[in-house]
Protein backbone atom coordinates (compact mmCIF):
# COMPACT_ATOMS: atom_id res chain seq x y z
CA UNK A 1 0.00 0.00 0.00
CA UNK A 2 1.35 3.10 -1.01
CA UNK A 3 0.91 7.10 0.16
CA UNK A 4 -0.61 9.78 -1.98
CA UNK A 5 1.68 13.20 -1.53
CA UNK A 6 -1.08 15.95 0.18
CA UNK A 7 -1.04 18.72 2.76
CA UNK A 8 -1.45 17.59 6.29
CA UNK A 9 -5.04 16.25 6.96
CA UNK A 10 -7.50 17.99 9.57
CA UNK A 11 -10.20 16.61 11.86
CA UNK A 12 -10.27 13.65 13.95
CA UNK A 13 -9.82 9.98 12.84
CA UNK A 14 -6.21 10.41 11.44
CA UNK A 15 -3.28 8.37 13.10
CA UNK A 16 0.56 10.23 12.34
CA UNK A 17 3.68 8.06 11.78
CA UNK A 18 7.33 9.63 10.84
CA UNK A 19 8.26 9.33 7.54
CA UNK A 20 11.00 7.51 6.77
CA UNK A 21 14.15 8.02 4.41
CA UNK A 22 15.20 4.43 2.91
CA UNK A 23 14.00 1.56 0.83
CA UNK A 24 10.52 0.32 1.65
CA UNK A 25 10.75 -3.87 2.42
CA UNK A 26 7.94 -6.48 3.03
CA UNK A 27 9.15 -9.32 4.93
CA UNK A 28 7.89 -13.13 5.41
CA UNK A 29 8.93 -15.28 8.80
CA UNK A 30 7.76 -18.67 8.61
CA UNK A 31 8.66 -21.56 10.00
CA UNK A 32 11.57 -19.84 11.06
CA UNK A 33 12.62 -18.99 7.15
CA UNK A 34 13.65 -15.39 6.65
CA UNK A 35 12.36 -13.75 2.74
CA UNK A 36 12.63 -9.72 2.52
CA UNK A 37 11.28 -8.19 -0.63
CA UNK A 38 11.90 -4.74 -1.89
CA UNK A 39 8.64 -2.69 -3.32
CA UNK A 40 8.95 -4.60 -7.22
CA UNK A 41 9.35 -8.07 -5.11
CA UNK A 42 12.77 -8.46 -5.83
CA UNK A 43 14.40 -10.49 -3.43
CA UNK A 44 17.26 -8.51 -0.79
CA UNK A 45 16.96 -10.82 1.41
CA UNK A 46 20.72 -11.72 1.31
CA UNK A 47 21.73 -7.76 1.35
CA UNK A 48 20.73 -7.66 4.88
CA UNK A 49 21.60 -10.18 6.97
CA UNK A 50 21.77 -8.41 10.62
CA UNK A 51 17.86 -7.70 9.63
CA UNK A 52 17.01 -11.29 8.54
CA UNK A 53 18.73 -12.58 12.25
CA UNK A 54 16.95 -9.98 14.18
CA UNK A 55 13.18 -10.29 12.77
CA UNK A 56 13.91 -14.51 13.31
CA UNK A 57 14.25 -13.24 17.32
CA UNK A 58 11.68 -10.29 17.13
CA UNK A 59 8.76 -12.45 16.18
CA UNK A 60 9.11 -15.34 18.85
CA UNK A 61 8.68 -18.28 16.70
CA UNK A 62 5.40 -16.29 15.32
CA UNK A 63 4.84 -16.47 11.02
CA UNK A 64 4.04 -13.12 10.05
CA UNK A 65 4.07 -10.44 7.13
CA UNK A 66 5.25 -7.48 7.84
CA UNK A 67 5.99 -4.07 6.48
CA UNK A 68 8.40 -1.06 6.72
CA UNK A 69 11.25 0.95 5.81
CA UNK A 70 14.99 -0.33 5.71
CA UNK A 71 17.06 2.50 6.91
CA UNK A 72 20.85 3.57 7.70
CA UNK A 73 21.18 6.33 10.13
CA UNK A 74 23.98 9.05 9.94
CA UNK A 75 25.93 10.33 13.00
CA UNK A 76 23.29 12.20 14.54
CA UNK A 77 20.74 9.25 14.23
CA UNK A 78 19.09 9.88 11.56
CA UNK A 79 17.54 7.93 8.56
CA UNK A 80 20.44 8.52 5.29
CA UNK A 81 19.39 7.70 2.51
CA UNK A 82 23.00 8.26 0.79
CA UNK A 83 24.41 6.06 3.49
CA UNK A 84 21.76 3.80 2.53
CA UNK A 85 22.76 3.60 -0.86
CA UNK A 86 26.27 1.77 0.12
CA UNK A 87 23.98 -1.00 1.13
CA UNK A 88 21.44 -1.69 -1.38
CA UNK A 89 24.15 -1.85 -4.17
CA UNK A 90 25.70 -4.70 -2.28
CA UNK A 91 23.75 -7.92 -2.55
CA UNK A 92 25.90 -9.73 -0.53
CA UNK A 93 27.70 -7.09 1.98
CA UNK A 94 30.86 -8.29 3.51
CA UNK A 95 32.16 -7.80 7.51
CA UNK A 96 33.69 -4.50 7.38
CA UNK A 97 30.76 -2.60 5.29
CA UNK A 98 28.04 -4.43 7.74
CA UNK A 99 30.24 -2.82 10.71
CA UNK A 100 30.52 0.61 8.66
CA UNK A 101 27.11 1.12 7.15
CA UNK A 102 24.25 -1.24 9.55
CA UNK A 103 20.76 -0.99 8.30
CA UNK A 104 17.44 -1.49 10.28
CA UNK A 105 14.33 -2.63 9.58
CA UNK A 106 11.71 -0.15 11.00
CA UNK A 107 8.67 -2.04 10.80
CA UNK A 108 5.01 -0.13 10.67
CA UNK A 109 2.42 -2.38 9.43
CA UNK A 110 0.96 -6.18 10.11
CA UNK A 111 0.14 -7.94 7.16
CA UNK A 112 -1.14 -11.59 8.11
CA UNK A 113 -0.14 -13.33 11.97
CA UNK A 114 -0.02 -16.69 11.80
CA UNK A 115 -2.02 -17.46 8.70
CA UNK A 116 -4.71 -14.70 9.38
CA UNK A 117 -4.31 -12.07 7.08
CA UNK A 118 -5.24 -8.91 8.88
CA UNK A 119 -4.77 -6.43 5.87
CA UNK A 120 -8.86 -6.37 5.99
CA UNK A 121 -8.48 -5.06 10.02
CA UNK A 122 -8.83 -1.47 10.50
CA UNK A 123 -5.25 0.10 11.13
CA UNK A 124 -5.44 0.77 14.49
CA UNK A 125 -5.72 -3.17 15.12
CA UNK A 126 -3.61 -3.78 12.89
CA UNK A 127 -0.93 -1.72 14.78
CA UNK A 128 -1.65 -2.93 18.23
CA UNK A 129 -1.41 -6.55 16.51
CA UNK A 130 1.80 -5.71 15.63
CA UNK A 131 3.37 -3.84 19.00
CA UNK A 132 1.85 -7.00 20.77
CA UNK A 133 3.60 -9.62 18.20
CA UNK A 134 6.92 -7.97 16.97
CA UNK A 135 9.52 -7.01 20.16
CA UNK A 136 11.83 -4.52 18.91
CA UNK A 137 15.03 -5.86 19.24
CA UNK A 138 18.74 -4.40 17.27
CA UNK A 139 17.90 -4.24 13.50
CA UNK A 140 13.91 -4.44 13.79
CA UNK A 141 12.18 -1.95 15.58
CA UNK A 142 9.01 -0.89 15.52
CA UNK A 143 7.86 2.24 14.86
CA UNK A 144 6.10 4.39 17.29
CA UNK A 145 2.61 6.06 16.49
CA UNK A 146 0.72 8.99 17.31
CA UNK A 147 -3.46 8.48 17.39
CA UNK A 148 -5.15 11.87 17.24
CA UNK A 149 -2.06 13.98 17.01
CA UNK A 150 -2.26 17.73 16.25
CA UNK A 151 -0.92 18.22 12.46
CA UNK A 152 1.12 21.10 13.11
CA UNK A 153 3.00 19.42 16.18
CA UNK A 154 3.76 16.59 14.29
CA UNK A 155 4.81 18.20 10.93
CA UNK A 156 7.27 20.28 13.39
CA UNK A 157 8.27 17.18 15.54
CA UNK A 158 9.81 16.21 12.06
CA UNK A 159 11.39 19.02 11.31
CA UNK A 160 13.00 19.48 14.78
CA UNK A 161 14.78 15.77 14.18
CA UNK A 162 15.73 16.38 10.67
CA UNK A 163 13.69 13.21 9.80
CA UNK A 164 12.02 13.60 6.06
CA UNK A 165 8.48 14.33 6.69
CA UNK A 166 5.13 12.73 8.20
CA UNK A 167 2.57 10.10 7.39
CA UNK A 168 -1.11 10.38 8.46
CA UNK A 169 -3.25 7.56 8.31
CA UNK A 170 -6.59 7.06 8.57
CA UNK A 171 -7.62 5.09 12.03
CA UNK A 172 -10.21 3.16 10.67
CA UNK A 173 -8.75 2.15 7.19
CA UNK A 174 -7.73 -0.92 5.93
CA UNK A 175 -4.63 -2.38 4.26
CA UNK A 176 -4.70 -2.16 0.42
CA UNK A 177 -2.11 -4.20 -1.07
CA UNK A 178 -0.48 -2.82 -4.36
CA UNK A 179 -2.44 0.87 -4.65
CA UNK A 180 -1.99 4.76 -3.62
CA UNK A 181 -4.20 5.08 -1.05
CA UNK A 182 -6.11 8.77 0.15
CA UNK A 183 -6.29 6.94 3.31
CA UNK A 184 -2.68 7.44 3.61
CA UNK A 185 -0.84 11.24 2.99
CA UNK A 186 2.67 11.59 3.28
CA UNK A 187 3.67 14.85 3.92
CA UNK A 188 7.37 15.56 3.30
CA UNK A 189 9.26 18.74 4.82
CA UNK A 190 10.92 19.06 1.40
CA UNK A 191 9.28 17.98 -2.21
CA UNK A 192 11.63 14.64 -2.79
CA UNK A 193 10.63 12.57 -6.33
CA UNK A 194 11.16 9.95 -8.48
CA UNK A 195 13.34 10.45 -11.75
CA UNK A 196 14.78 9.03 -14.74
CA UNK A 197 18.27 9.69 -15.70
CA UNK A 198 18.99 10.34 -19.34
CA UNK A 199 22.03 11.71 -19.60
CA UNK A 200 25.00 13.28 -17.44
CA UNK A 201 27.25 16.25 -18.14
CA UNK A 202 31.16 15.68 -16.90
CA UNK A 203 34.23 13.66 -17.90
CA UNK A 204 34.52 10.31 -18.93
CA UNK A 205 34.92 9.20 -15.23
CA UNK A 206 32.94 11.61 -12.77
CA UNK A 207 29.68 13.20 -13.49
CA UNK A 208 29.22 16.93 -12.87
CA UNK A 209 25.39 16.98 -13.40
CA UNK A 210 22.76 14.39 -14.46
CA UNK A 211 19.77 15.04 -16.83
CA UNK A 212 16.63 14.16 -15.83
CA UNK A 213 13.38 13.72 -17.29
CA UNK A 214 10.51 12.01 -15.84
CA UNK A 215 6.79 10.65 -17.47
CA UNK A 216 3.93 12.46 -18.27
CA UNK A 217 0.31 10.89 -17.75
CA UNK A 218 -0.55 10.37 -21.38
CA UNK A 219 2.88 8.32 -21.70
CA UNK A 220 5.39 10.94 -23.14
CA UNK A 221 9.21 11.66 -21.46
CA UNK A 222 9.78 14.76 -20.65
CA UNK A 223 12.85 17.11 -19.58
CA UNK A 224 12.98 18.46 -16.04
CA UNK A 225 15.98 19.67 -15.77
CA UNK A 226 19.71 19.05 -14.45
CA UNK A 227 20.79 18.36 -11.07
CA UNK A 228 24.60 18.81 -9.48
CA UNK A 229 24.33 19.27 -6.17
CA UNK A 230 23.87 16.38 -3.34
CA UNK A 231 27.06 14.27 -4.85
CA UNK A 232 30.34 13.20 -3.23
CA UNK A 233 33.04 12.49 -5.23
CA UNK A 234 32.66 9.21 -4.59
CA UNK A 235 29.56 9.15 -6.12
CA UNK A 236 30.23 11.40 -8.99
CA UNK A 237 32.58 8.22 -9.84
CA UNK A 238 30.66 5.57 -9.29
CA UNK A 239 27.91 7.25 -11.19
CA UNK A 240 29.94 7.56 -14.01
CA UNK A 241 30.96 4.33 -14.41
CA UNK A 242 27.29 2.71 -14.06
CA UNK A 243 25.96 5.43 -16.65
CA UNK A 244 28.75 4.34 -19.08
CA UNK A 245 27.12 0.66 -19.74
CA UNK A 246 23.76 2.10 -21.01
CA UNK A 247 25.39 5.04 -23.32
CA UNK A 248 23.20 6.01 -25.80
CA UNK A 249 23.66 8.05 -29.16
CA UNK A 250 20.79 10.69 -28.62
CA UNK A 251 18.31 12.00 -26.14
CA UNK A 252 15.61 9.69 -25.30
CA UNK A 253 13.09 12.34 -24.69
CA UNK A 254 9.51 12.69 -26.47
CA UNK A 255 8.15 16.06 -25.57
CA UNK A 256 9.07 18.72 -23.83
CA UNK A 257 12.37 21.40 -24.70
CA UNK A 258 15.58 19.16 -24.32
CA UNK A 259 18.88 21.12 -23.99
CA UNK A 260 20.39 21.19 -27.40
CA UNK A 261 21.85 17.98 -29.20
CA UNK A 262 24.58 19.97 -30.25
CA UNK A 263 26.20 20.38 -27.35
CA UNK A 264 29.09 17.98 -27.15
CA UNK A 265 29.22 18.22 -23.59
CA UNK A 266 26.25 16.30 -23.28
CA UNK A 267 26.17 12.62 -22.70
CA UNK A 268 23.32 10.53 -23.29
CA UNK A 269 21.85 7.25 -21.67
CA UNK A 270 19.28 4.77 -22.04
CA UNK A 271 16.28 5.63 -19.90
CA UNK A 272 16.75 3.01 -17.61
CA UNK A 273 17.43 3.69 -14.29
CA UNK A 274 15.82 5.24 -11.77
CA UNK A 275 16.98 7.75 -8.81
CA UNK A 276 15.55 10.04 -5.97
CA UNK A 277 15.75 13.77 -5.83
CA UNK A 278 14.88 16.56 -3.21
CA UNK A 279 13.57 20.06 -4.60
CA UNK A 280 12.02 23.19 -4.07
CA UNK A 281 10.06 23.94 -6.52
CA UNK A 282 8.66 22.66 -10.22
CA UNK A 283 7.52 25.15 -13.02
CA UNK A 284 8.49 23.23 -15.88
CA UNK A 285 11.49 23.14 -15.08
CA UNK A 286 13.50 22.04 -11.46
CA UNK A 287 14.37 24.64 -9.22
CA UNK A 288 17.37 23.91 -6.54
CA UNK A 289 17.22 20.40 -6.75
CA UNK A 290 19.87 17.92 -4.83
CA UNK A 291 20.19 14.37 -5.61
CA UNK A 292 20.07 11.41 -3.12
CA UNK A 293 21.00 8.28 -5.10
CA UNK A 294 19.81 5.74 -7.67
CA UNK A 295 16.85 3.61 -6.73
CA UNK A 296 16.88 -0.30 -7.57
CA UNK A 297 13.58 -0.96 -6.06
CA UNK A 298 11.68 1.06 -8.94
CA UNK A 299 11.79 1.41 -12.39
CA UNK A 300 10.92 4.09 -14.73
CA UNK A 301 7.20 3.43 -16.05
CA UNK A 302 6.32 3.92 -12.15
CA UNK A 303 7.76 7.49 -12.64
CA UNK A 304 5.10 9.45 -13.50
CA UNK A 305 4.59 12.97 -12.95
CA UNK A 306 1.06 14.56 -13.16
CA UNK A 307 2.60 18.20 -13.34
CA UNK A 308 3.58 16.69 -16.88
CA UNK A 309 0.14 16.80 -18.79
CA UNK A 310 1.34 17.63 -22.62
CA UNK A 311 -2.30 16.79 -23.68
Amino acid sequence: MLATPGAPPAGPGWSWEAKWDGQRGIARVADGEVVVLSRNHSSITSTYPEIVAALRTAVGGRDVVVDGEIVALDAARRPSFARLQRRMHTPRPRRPLLAEVPAAFYLFDLLEADGHDTAPLPYLERRQLLDEIVTSTGAVQVTPYWPGADPESMVAMAAEFGLEGVVAKRSSSIYRRGLRSPSWIKVPLRASAEVIVCGWTGSPTAVRSLLLGALSPSGELVYLGDVGTGFTQQHRREAAAILAEITAADHPFTAGDPPSTQDARLRWVAPALVGTIEYREFHRRLRHPSWKGFRTDKNPSEVIWPELDTR
